[in-house]
């Protein structure tokens, strides 16, 4: 096995090596919040035990560099943990979640801190930061990669493609691995090579005791099972092994932009188009609003196979109607991954939701079509599924929504806070319009009720219960889509 690190941008390498850890007095104690909300107190002393624990850093509210480790991805989300732990070990997980454990201390848990509704950080808690735990090694031979549990989409990518070889990530390169992971997986070749979830054999995950363990088919089995799509309710894992694929870097593809009045007949051939489309093809429209102010909808297309069976199959989507412009052709598949990343930057504020589609219905184009207002407000889109990933049983992994065509997305991005209420509102008006056609939703995307997390997991949800039953009984993992304990 050979290992080769990616490093993390040189802001985030000089948090993490070069800024003061905390203040070490053993006098005195520091505010905090419980799990289920109470206000406590944590001992200085015990605050900088831990702290002597760790090859990584532990940051108070005081030191230097904590309004910077702090952070997350999405501009809308502000919150102040009582303490940041940034590890660089499996060993600094274990301590710091026996740490909170024992306190029964508020915990969250960030790896690229992508979270849209912000659960990869809290007030008055711990926060977890996994970032500097971002090496990626490839084992071309047993066509695996192992990758730490702070690593990066773009880190696993970069490992990956320099081998000719790839398994599936999502669409901005800056996403955490382990948060994409848990819940599922979504990604421009998973109607090739399956959600992420179905190419994890192997895991190492820190639980609720403080205990490292070893998961996998034959070991610890049903860890295994509840990690594939379960989110982080049951540990932090702190390593993945993903299962590669012989994946051509250079692949054919592009976008193709036409006004949105064509919307409906491009939805209702695409539709029509995906009866008997290959596993090799992804094909998803979005629609938003220019620069110029006029709607519009385009369709990016990757297909992961032969160029020539590609543009024989894809031949009819370039005939379909007035193009305004666009192209399909050979591209570097690498490139095409990061093209979203400054739009869906960090600091910008971001409001997203999402639900499944099992049929392209005439009427669910009448609710999409119908309801979007633009104004540049909500973007809507499709995220392509089905092929590989569907042929996998739901009871197969947690993930149960195995029956769907599409992942249907509805989101805004700005920069003035000025703007937020407006920019919530359209997008939940535009989500509500098009909900009753859809059945459940991405985990990773929403931030729902309790209620509505329990029959999203579907036939899934009992297992699921026992699991954290058994290995977080406390619910100390319960910043996520959270399964709470029966006991």
């Amino acid at each position: 096995m050979r290992r080769r690190e990616f490093c993390l941008s040189a802001l985030a390498t000089g948090v993490a090596t070069s800024l003061p850890a905390c203040s070490k007095g053993t006098s005195g104690s520091i505010d905090a919040l419980t799990g289920g909300g109470e206000e406590m107190s944590l001992e200085r002393a015990a605050i900088s035990e831990l702290a002597d624990s760790l090859e990584g850093r532990l940051y108070l509210p005081q030191d230097d560099g904590y309004h910077l480790v702090r952070k997350v991805w999405n501009g809308m989300i502000d919150k102040r943990p009582a303490m940041v732990v940034q590890c660089r070990s499996t060993g600094d997980v274990a301590n710091a979640v026996s740490f909170a454990a024992e306190r029964n201390l508020l915990l969250a848990v960030k790896g690229g801190g992508h979270s849209f509704p912000g659960k990869s950080t809290c007030d008055g808690g711990m926060m977890i930061d996994l970032s500097p735990m971002h090496s990626v090694d490839v084992d071309v031979e047993n066509l695996t990669a192992r990758a730490d549990g702070g690593a990066l989409l773009g880190h696993l990518d970069g490992a990956t493609f320099e081998h000719n070889l790839a398994t599936t990530t999502g669409i901005v390169s800056h996403t955490g691995c382990g948060g994409f992971t848990l819940g599922g997986g979504l990604g421009r070749t998973d109607r090739l090579h399956g959600l992420a979830v179905d190419n994890v054999v192997a895991a190492t995950i820190v639980t609720a005791d403080g205990r490292t363990q070893q998961v996998s088919a034959e070991e610890n089995p049903d860890l295994f099972w509840a990690i594939r799509g379960g989110g982080g309710n049951f540990g932090v894992v702190t390593e993945f092994v993903y299962r590669l694929h012989p994946f051509n870097p250079t692949v054919y593809g592009g976008t193709l932009v036409y006004g949105f009045d064509q919307a409906r007949d491009l939805l209702r051939f695409w539709a029509d188009l995906n009866q008997t489309l290959p596993d090799e093809a992804n094909i998803e429209p979005l629609w938003f609003v220019g620069e110029d102010g006029m709607r519009m909808i385009v369709v990016e297309v990757v297909w992961s196979g032969n160029h020539r069976a590609g543009e024989m199959v894809l031949a009819p989507l370039l005939d379909f109607g007035r193009r305004a412009g666009g192209e399909l052709g050979p591209m570097e598949y690498a490139r095409f991954q990061t093209k979203d990343d400054a739009y869906l930057g960090h600091d910008k504020l971001n409001y997203l939701k999402s639900g499944f589609i099992v049929e392209v219905t005439e009427d669910a184009i009448d609710a999409i079509v119908g309801n979007y207002e633009g104004e540049g407000l909500p973007a809507g889109w499709f995220q392509h599924q089905g092929g590989a990933m569907a042929r996998v049983a739901p009871t197969d992994t947690a993930f149960v929504h195995r029956d769907v065509v599409v992942n249907l997305g509805v989101s805004s991005v700005w920069t003035d806070p000025a703007e937020s209420e407006q920019r919530i509102a359209a997008v939940r008006r535009y989500y509500e319009a098009v909900q009753p056609h859809m059945k459940g939703y991405y985990t990773n995307l929403n931030d729902e009720d309790e209620k509505k997390t329990w029959g999203n997991f579907g036939e899934n949800y009992p297992r699921l219960a026992d699991i954290k039953n058994r290995y977080d009984p406390a619910n100390l993992f319960r910043l996520n889509a959270n399964i709470r304990p029966t006991l």
